[in-house]
């Protein structure tokens, strides 16, 4: 076999070059030859470090490659510090078995090749015409940048989960272990079927809940449909969003997802109004789901708070909500009267109290229908006697005559009298009091205008000859069922009810309930309810259904319950109880808290507190508004207007009874009305249906 060229060149290279190798360092210790072969040697050595750290294949054949050049300069150092020749001619061994082993090794002419040549005698092989390897189905030369060719490695070694390629793969920025693939089904025009977040999730070695799939929508020059998926898969993310969500992130996940406390709803945006300290926060739901659904409880916690604090305030407008959070409760807080807040604007408006998102709750002393009603509902203790100064101060500001007439006197109302036209205490004063609003109601009746018309009572309109009447009544209901007077009070005020609004009077009417089986009349509740701005406080529990549904309101605007208590519960309970400690006394704080209802749904306020103590003088104008002149004389003719603590006059509530005929079970002082009772009552009822005819009665029974 013959030998090849550069063997034998190469071969005879180091045979030649072995006895420089030997003598140069002996004979001429500071030769330049030593210095190169030095120079040489570190080449090698160079070499090795550089085949070693490839990540290519041949690395030993790299290595051999090098291996003369490192040998020389050891050979050459060896020699350099032998003395002479060393023991037995050790350099001329040394520089004959580097001869030796070039002579075998030979690296420079056979390792520069995978294999060694064919021997020239060697038939050459005859071509085979061989087919172009098939390109693979998950690895297509699409020229895919090398981040995509390393997902469809993974893809295919996985086992093509749901039977998809990989098209794209888009690493997330910031985040090394997230990204996005564009999927296509392996088979042409086959919906993808298979593919799950479980699949995909093993796949990656990931949390199914990392994993996201999604339709593909079509684009111009890429299609969609069926056998199109994009799937993100973002650990990091997730893992961020777990720890330091932002905004966004947290009501997409706590409040609006599925079976959160308010479902669907996208947030929108977050105020913090440090005055007031609360905290707004603005969400909106697609106008697909309808009207948002909030459940209260479990926004609470989201919260991190207790729907019964009375911290958490939800108004819904629309397909929007605003969730208000305060730093304490505003129903807990004291929102002082103030002559400015109780005096009515252009509208006849002005301030009750602050609703729970703390905006004003207003209230009115004349609607577009005439002269407002009023209706205060709330329990012994509730705030009652509050409000109802609150309505007597802006009566007086807006000019109106006030007259109050209570069932039982009351320090706070007696406070109260001493700026109206007319107080008095007890149910005989009461039906005094009704039956001069019915006469009013005919004298206004017939009293002309400047323009020498008569017209309905308007505040907008110039030429009016009488003041508004705000007329309140004080526990109407123990009124309403005295045994003497009870019925014709119930009665007159049913009246009133109906027509007073037309004549500028104004019946205000305050009570513990307002249940037809406590004795208040339907039609007086439907009356009063459709001409005023009723305010519910303190409502028991048990009894907020049964008081909102008797108010008219529909049973999916009615409220849950206010809390016994709107102070946070005092912290270390556990410890009290361990150290046998009594809890403290609970702050029932709730006094003036309650509803307003200007609508259909029930808003939640806490009234304006006026200090009786203090003294109320600076909440009223300096003047009582009183009647007209005409008025009174009209009154007196009537034989209405007079001191009504006077005992009942002869004949004022019919016959005085025959002391000969000693009849004990006739009814006393218009006994013969009582609610409930013989058909008297019955037939009086059904024939008065005007002002006029209650006039009349009262004349006919006057004249008895």
């Amino acid at each position: 076999m013959s030998v090849p060229r550069s063997v034998a060149l190469e071969r005879t290279l180091y045979t030649l070059t072995a006895p420089v190798l030997a003598a140069a360092p002996n004979l001429f210790a500071d030769s330049p030859v030593n210095t190169v072969v030095q120079l040489a040697g570190a080449a090698g050595v160079g070499g090795w470090v550089l085949a070693y750290k490839s990540d290519e294949t041949g690395a030993g054949r790299k290595a051999l490659r090098w291996s003369p050049l490192v040998f020389a300069a050891a050979v050459d150092i060896a020699a350099r510090h032998t003395i002479g020749w060393g023991p037995w001619c050790m350099d001329g061994l040394l520089a004959a078995g580097w001869a030796a082993a070039g002579l075998l090794v030979m690296p420079f002419s056979r390792h520069t090749r995978r294999r060694h040549r064919p021997a020239l005698a060697a038939p050459a092989p005859a071509p085979q015409l061989q087919l172009a390897p098939e390109p693979s189905l998950a690895q297509p030369d699409d020229g895919a940048d090398a981040f995509t060719r390393q997902v469809r490695w993974l893809w295919e070694a996985r086992g093509l989960p749901g039977r998809t390629i990989v098209i794209t793969a888009t690493p997330h920025e910031g985040m090394p272990n997230d990204l996005s693939l564009l999927l296509r089904a392996s088979e042409a025009g086959r919906p993808i079927s298979g593919l799950t977040p479980e699949a995909v999730a093993a796949a990656f070695g990931v949390e199914v809940a990392d994993v996201r799939i999604e339709e593909v929508v079509r684009q111009y020059g890429r299609e969609g449909g069926p056998g199109w998926k994009e799937v993100h898969v973002t650990p990091d993310m997730n893992e961020r969003r777990r720890k330091a969500p932002t905004t966004h992130e947290w009501w997409a996940d706590r409040i609006g997802a599925t079976g959160g406390p308010v479902p669907g709803s996208q947030f929108v945006k977050k105020v913090r109004d440090q005055e007031r300290k609360v905290t707004h926060y603005i969400a909106q739901v697609p106008d697909e789901l309808g009207e948002p659904r909030v459940n209260q409880h479990s926004l609470a916690a989201a919260l991190k708070t207790k729907y019964d604090e009375g911290r958490l305030f939800v108004t819904v407008d629309g397909n929007q909500v605003l969730v208000s959070l305060w730093d304490s409760s505003p129903l807990a807080q004291v929102f002082p009267a103030t002559r400015e807040l109780l005096t009515p604007d252009k509208d006849g408006r002005w301030v009750t109290g602050y609703l729970g998102n703390g905006q004003p709750a207003r209230n009115r002393v004349y609607t577009d229908r005439g002269a407002a009603h009023g209706l205060f509902v709330a329990p012994s203790g509730g705030g009652k006697t509050q409000l109802m100064g609150l309505h007597v101060a802006a009566d007086a500001l807006f000019g109106a005559v006030v007259m109050l007439a209570t069932e039982a006197p009351d320090e706070k109302t007696a406070a109260l009298g001493k700026h109206t036209a007319r107080y008095g205490v007890g149910a005989l004063y009461m039906i005094r009091l009704l039956r001069v609003l019915v006469a009013l109601m005919e004298i206004r009746g017939e009293m002309p205008w400047e323009d020498g018309e008569v017209h309905e009572w308007d505040p907008t309109r110039p030429g009016c000859p009488y003041r508004m009447l705000s007329t309140y009544l004080d526990e109407f209901l123990s009124a309403a069922r005295n045994g003497d007077y009870g019925a014709e009070i119930m009665d007159l005020a049913e009246l009133v009810s109906v027509k007073g609004r037309k004549y500028g009077v104004g019946l205000k009417v305050a009570g513990q309930s307002i249940y037809v089986q406590d004795g208040f009349t339907q039609l007086l509740c439907e009356n009063l309810r459709e001409n005023c701005i009723p305010v519910v406080l303190k409502v028991a529990p048990k009894k907020v259904t049964e008081m909102f549904k008797a108010l008219g309101i529909p049973s999916e605007y009615i409220p849950d319950p206010l809390p016994r208590s709107f102070s946070p519960a005092e912290k270390g309970r556990i410890e009290r109880v361990m150290g046998g400690e009594p809890e403290p006394p609970s702050d029932s704080n709730t006094g003036g808290a309650g509803w307003i209802i200007e609508s259909k749904q029930p808003d939640v306020l806490r009234t304006l507190f006026m200090d009786f103590k203090a003294g109320i003088d600076g909440y009223f104008p300096d003047a009582v508004a009183t009647l007209t002149d005409h008025e009174i004389r009209e009154l007196e003719a009537r034989d209405l207007w007079f001191d009504w603590t006077e005992p009942p006059r002869p004949g004022e509530f019919g016959p005085e009874p025959d002391d000969e005929d000693g009849d004990d079970d006739a009814p006393k002082k218009g006994g013969d009305k009582r609610r409930g009772g013989g058909g008297k009552s019955a037939t009086r009822r059904d024939a008065v249906t005007s002002p006029r005819q209650a006039l009349e009665a009262i004349k006919n029974l006057s004249r008895a």
